[in-house]
């Protein structure tokens, strides 16, 4: 009889399913003294189907005030339409901005004139946007999916298509989680569960001690996101890329101190990863040469992408230039502007 007892238990307790509320953050081991129906009943789900945000307003002024071109190679500048070579790029990741068309030629800067057929077409700018966040709070975490996809039916199961398909970029509330050999698997919807990797959540955190600003951000490098603050309450948040392994974004305090509108960026010339990005918009220096800034040349928010920068779309960029305008204090000089506070809520495996 014990054999038999021990047995049971050991089929009940080999999956290690911990059933986790993520308000209450508390669970058990999946067994008939808890809930076998994992997840939110479809009552509690209706009671709060969606995030209760307000998305930011896609402004196609902000988007599309510049027409933006992909270098293909090296790319050599004349100071003319035919004229003299004043200059070549390296080999690498460039892009420019077209001031105007001149036959064959294409003028990117002042006395900068390249030939057209050396450019890329159109760049396709990213449409997407944050959320400013509710004073009372969200009564649980929100999160984009990072992928198009179809949730699962249960906890560690395949994409379902009895399930709707979802854009990259949607929106969704984390109602719960079943962790799965060290990974978890959220709830999304009723016999709607999708994997930890496939989304990117936001979870505001209490306000550093050493944070000296009323206005902060919070950038979690693990989550791929950034949350901006007003004293203890979050008021906006969005998806981020920072930097690639090689090139990574150091945690750590720091504060803008410097800001442009435009301002063009370049580094590693003549290397393998030379990049030079023209007219780069809405950026704020906070630890170096490492700022905060709006992104036109790629769409993939929510991973890292790049050589140690925050990347941010143009409208988010441009939503947190303008909010951090007023920790400014332009009278005295040097003045620094809000507290950035960077750290990983994980560890990438």
């Amino acid at each position: 009889m014990r054999k038999r007892y021990l047995l049971g238990l050991l089929i009940l307790i080999l999956p290690l399913m911990i059933v986790l509320p993520l308000q209450a953050q508390e669970g058990c081991v999946l067994s008939v003294d808890c809930a076998t129906d994992l997840g939110l009943s479809p009552a509690e789900l209706a009671a709060y189907p969606e995030p209760n945000i307000t998305p930011l307003v896609i402004d196609d002024s902000l988007l599309y005030d510049r027409v933006y071109r992909r270098v293909g190679g090296g790319l050599q500048v004349y100071d003319s339409p035919g004229g003299s070579l004043a200059t070549t790029t390296g080999q690498g990741f460039s892009f420019v901005t077209v001031k105007s068309v001149q036959g064959d030629w294409s003028q990117i800067d002042e006395n900068q004139w390249v030939r057209t057929a050396d450019l890329s077409e159109d760049v396709l700018i990213s449409r997407f946007a944050g959320v400013e966040l509710p004073e009372e709070g969200l009564p649980y975490p929100m999160a984009w999916t990072l992928r198009h996809l179809r949730a699962a039916e249960t906890p560690g199961g395949e994409e379902s298509d009895n399930n709707p398909f979802m854009y990259r970029y949607t929106r969704v509330n984390l109602y719960t989680y079943v962790e799965i050999d060290g990974y978890r698997w959220y709830q999304i919807g009723e016999d709607q569960w999708v994997h930890q990797f496939d989304v990117a959540k936001i979870t505001p955190i209490e306000r550093p001690e050493e944070v000296d600003t009323d206005k902060w951000v919070g950038i979690d490098l693990y989550e791929q996101t950034l949350i901006a603050y007003e004293g203890e309450t979050p008021v906006f948040s969005t998806l981020i890329s920072s930097g690639l392994k090689d090139w990574g974004t150091n945690e750590g305090l720091f504060h803008v101190y410097l800001r442009y509108p435009r301002t063009s960026m370049s580094g590693a010339y003549q290397q393998p990863d030379f990049y030079y990005l023209q007219e780069v918009p809405w950026t704020m220096y906070f630890d170096g040469d490492i700022a905060l800034h709006g992104t036109y040349w790629h769409d993939g928010f929510g991973y890292r992408a790049s050589h140690g920068c925050v990347n941010a779309s143009i409208t988010d960029a441009h939503w947190m230039y303008e909010w951090a305008a007023d920790e400014f204090d332009f009278s005295v000089s040097n003045d620094t502007g809000p507290a950035i506070y960077v750290y990983s809520s994980g560890e990438y495996s």
